[in-house]
């Protein structure tokens, strides 16, 4: 999201520069990069009014930006691609020997975060490797906005109604812009898989079924207007927005899709698309920030999911499922009766109650290996129905910088089949605590500048969200050996990643073999399995980040108590989460470095 319109008034940077959040500063060198940073950053938020909105950060002098959308122009792409090259070369010229040691970490970082934002655009003219696609299941503007305009855009004031009113009416011009987009790159051969067409045909179809009044868009609005307190006739200029604008625009994309999908391939993989190995490389390097091959990956997933079949095994035998394959034995396990929520409207919601009671009796446990943990609000709500057909099983949105709205974790409940019971805990120790949520929350805490709070490595925020399943273990998150099997499973499923991923991408792996891979490996029920494997076919490399940073998170932890020896002090190691995100070699070198300091 890395547009349009550019804040030059040196009142807008002042006001960055004299932010909350910005570093002490220790040395010249220090203020320079920060001035630097400020620049950047007001800049990349003048072009981006939707994360000026989901950072909170739409307000006062930037109040404007809350009646804007993004733009999505192959222009605004190439003026993404300029303006990271003069951020790339601003940072570089500010010599790190000037800087203390802290700056010097946030060059170096982002650096790499701008370096990364330089790939897509200038080699393959897209704005990332793991998005290859314009539209596809989980992409677009069809499938983003909605939920970004119900779930981000508050509604507080008449101002917040007006301004949702507005970007409503830029929808429309938006999806064209979309199809337009995507037009053009089916032309040259970047068009996702048949089959990832026809389910977003399917959620286009939910999205454009209702009457204008009856629409999420109008309702949404009308809803929280009428929460708020606002009077006003939100609810008919809004439908009247949908009925003459959105829905319009939103046929000729229905269109333009089904016109796409009689020529669309049914190869599920990037290296059926020009320059799709190299894609797939790029995209490789993007989400574990490492330079791994996607034959290394590979192998290592086939030697992790073997080691946990092993340790599943114990467990189920001991739990009287001795026959059958690992994989099938969690099958059986997921369909008793003991282990399923009704597939009603009431089995949802003890569900949902479920995972709040699970997530509250963790954060009890947080102070046995935290120093103060934050304890900062977080909603679990179930995915929006029009988008569960093609939307993850489960994912975070951040809080915005202010506090003014909470996080949320999204559970995917298209079918409660999906989440037999012991496997809940794990998912919530995942997106809540101790993993996403508390990992977030500390570092939006800490007084580094914004640019590091909104820099993204996957490896690394992933990484600790797996390794955080695992010391959930460690605090006593998991009640009984079967709940303990459901954290195994979730490590069996992200080794599993690994290998259908590049089993994909790079070996020629087919929708339905990776599919049944999934089935058989890791117990999950085909639609389940099938909704994960159409992700990684169109977000590439993606679901490698994972394991590869759970794996550095570990490798991280061993170090530091071998050179620590009985000093070691967990508390103490936590503490490198106040530093950020950032890519896995860093991370591995400054948990050394402070491990040799004694912190």
């Amino acid at each position: 999201m890395d547009r349009r319109h550019f804040i030059a008034s040196g009142a807008a940077v002042a006001g960055f520069a004299l932010a909350p959040w910005a570093r002490a500063q220790g040395t010249a060198g220090d203020a320079g990069l920060t001035a630097a940073f400020d620049a950047i950053f007001a800049e990349r938020l003048a072009a981006n009014p939707q994360m000026a909105t989901q950072l909170g950060l739409d307000k006062g002098a930037n109040a404007a930006l809350k009646s804007q959308l993004t733009d999505n122009s192959p222009a605004a792409l190439k003026a993404s691609l300029a303006r990271n090259k003069r951020a790339e070369a601003m940072v570089r010229a500010i010599d790190p020997a000037t800087l203390s040691a802290a700056a010097r970490i946030d060059r170096e970082v982002v650096l790499y975060s701008l370096a990364q934002g330089i790939v897509g655009p200038e080699r393959f003219g897209i704005a990332s490797p793991t998005q290859p696609y314009r539209i596809t299941q989980q992409r677009g503007v069809y499938f983003d906005l909605p939920d970004f305009l119900n779930s981000t855009h508050s509604v507080t004031t008449a101002a917040d109604a007006e301004a949702y009113l507005s970007r409503l009416s830029q929808m429309g011009a938006a999806l064209d812009m979309d199809s337009q987009v995507q037009g053009a790159d089916a032309k040259r051969g970047l068009l996702a898989p048949d089959f990832a067409l026809d389910l977003a045909l399917g959620q286009m179809a939910k999205l454009r079924s209702p009457a204008p009044e009856a629409s999420g868009l109008v309702e949404s609005l009308t809803r929280r207007a009428k929460a708020a307190g606002l009077s006003g006739d939100y609810g008919p200029r809004a439908a009247k927005i949908v009925a003459d604008s959105v829905y319009p625009a939103l046929d000729r994309q229905i269109a333009l899709v089904k016109r796409l999908r009689g020529s669309a391939r049914k190869e599920a993989g990037l290296w059926a698309v020009p320059q799709g190995d190299a894609i797939y490389a790029e995209a490789l390097k993007a989400s574990t920030t490492t330079d791994l091959t996607a034959d290394a990956i590979h192998r290592m997933g086939l030697e992790q999911v073997a080691d946990l079949s092993r340790q599943l095994d114990t467990i189920l035998k001991s739990q009287g499922l001795a026959t059958g394959s690992v994989g099938a034995r969690l099958a059986q396990l997921n369909a008793t009766a003991a282990q399923r929520y009704p597939d009603t409207a009431a089995g949802r919601t003890e569900l949902i109650a479920e995972l709040n009671r699970s997530a509250r009796a963790m954060q009890a446990k947080l102070p046995q290996a935290f120093t103060n943990p934050p304890n900062a609000p977080l909603e679990i709500r179930a995915v929006p129905v029009e988008i569960q057909d093609g939307a993850s099983n489960g994912y975070y949105y951040r809080a915005p910088l202010d506090g003014s709205r909470p996080a949320i974790y999204w559970i995917n409940l298209k079918s409660v089949d999906d989440w037999p019971k012991y496997t809940l805990p794990s998912l919530t120790y995942h997106e809540g605590v101790p993993g996403h949520h508390l990992q977030i929350t500390i570092a939006n805490q800490a007084p580094t500048h914004v640019l590091r709070k909104i820099g993204f490595f996957g490896a690394y925020t992933e990484g600790w969200a797996l390794y955080a399943e695992q010391l959930a273990d460690e605090l006593g998150g998991y009640a009984s050996p079967i709940e303990r099997a459901g954290y195994l499973q979730s490590f069996l499923f992200r080794a599993a990643r690994l290998v259908a991923d590049t089993g994909i991408h790079a070996k020629r792996w087919t929708r339905e073999q990776a599919t049944q891979y999934f089935v058989e490996t890791v117990g999950f029920t085909p639609g389940r399995a099938q909704r994960e494997i159409e992700r990684y076919c169109t977000m590439p490399g993606q679901a490698t980040s994972y394991k590869i940073g759970h794996a550095a998170w570990l490798a991280a932890r061993a170090k530091a108590q071998a050179i620590q020896g009985k000093r070691f002090d967990l508390k103490a190691f936590y503490g490198v989460l106040a530093s950020g995100a950032m890519p896995l070699s860093m991370m591995t070198r400054l948990t050394e470095e402070r491990a040799r300091a004694g912190a």
